[in-house]
């Protein structure tokens, strides 16, 4: 029994949120048991950092004020930590104590692994696909992993890592604001020979998208909408070339143009507000080094 809390004093688990008050109850399952946490708030409205502070007193609460992104956000609080594990989870993944414990004795058992990740599941019981290889390098594809396996890319949704791993390397490129960020990060350890392992009998329940309730949900979709466009050209003209990034922009901005007014007929308000918000995104985009 005291290795399994051993295990845990070796993890610093990092959490951003924003406007995330509604996730945290689901969380105390997992943070009630650790006794390294850290919270970064993006400038939540909501409550969210008193609560966190209320129910787990060990954490840490940095409180940035604004939104500083998914990516920044996530530094700070890895610079905090002391351990030589850091597990980041999105509000709205749920892991257990055990499923924790399970990844860092895979991680100890690995020292070469940057990261270790647990499967993705949309719901209980039901494996989402989250890791490949790296798009820049060849198409995915077979069945899905049924035991650990070297993967050159994770979904940044909960990932294990192992700090020492990223010597050299650095953790988030904060130029990408939201999406992409953990594409470029694997991409990087990949490039660099750090192996990135999915390990699939841990599992945690991803509840996508659910990590954000705030009063304007049309405005969370036009800014997803354009951080997405921002982004996945700022990563096409990192890992690619600044010409395919700009011929990526005028060929996806001329398309969703001639689909804005048809979205605006067919009448959903959530899918519209993600499409301009993509529109903007890719009108506003320039070109950076």
């Amino acid at each position: 029994m005291s290795n399994d809390a051993d295990l845990l004093k070796q993890v610093t688990v990092v959490l951003v949120t924003f406007h995330s008050a509604h996730c945290l109850p689901a969380l105390d399952n997992l943070l009630a048991h650790c006794p390294h946490v850290v919270i970064s708030d993006n400038g939540s409205t909501d409550g969210t950092p008193g609560q966190a502070r209320a129910s787990w007193p060990q954490a840490t609460v940095l409180e940035h004020g604004r939104n500083l992104g998914f990516g920044a956000a996530n530094n700070r609080a890895i610079a905090v930590a002391k351990t030589p594990f850091v597990f980041l989870v999105n509000p709205d993944c749920e892991v257990t104590p055990d499923g924790l414990r399970e990844l860092v004795r895979a991680a100890q058992a690995m020292p070469d692994a940057a990261i270790v990740a647990p499967q993705l599941e949309g719901t209980p019981g039901k494996p989402d696909v989250n890791y490949r290889w790296p798009s820049t390098a060849w198409a995915s594809r077979g069945p899905g992993a049924d035991g650990p396996a070297c993967v050159g890319f994770v979904v940044g949704a909960a990932m294990l890592f192992r700090l020492s791993r990223f010597e050299g390397i650095g953790f988030f490129d904060e130029r990408f604001f939201l999406y992409y960020e953990d594409d470029d990060l694997c991409l990087r350890l990949f490039q660099n020979g750090r192996p990135i392992v999915v390990w699939p009998g841990v599992a945690a329940v991803h509840r996508a998208r659910g990590s954000v309730k705030g009063k304007t949900p049309w405005k969370s979709e036009y800014l997803r909408g354009y951080h997405h466009a921002q982004s996945k050209l700022i990563y096409t003209a990192k890992h690619r070339s600044h010409e395919q990034a700009r011929r990526q922009r005028w060929s996806v901005l001329l398309g969703t143009t001639v689909a804005l007014p048809l979205r605006a007929i067919a009448w959903s308000p959530r899918l519209l507000a993600r499409m301009a918000g993509r529109w903007m995104g890719l009108v506003q985009w320039r070109q950076r080094d």
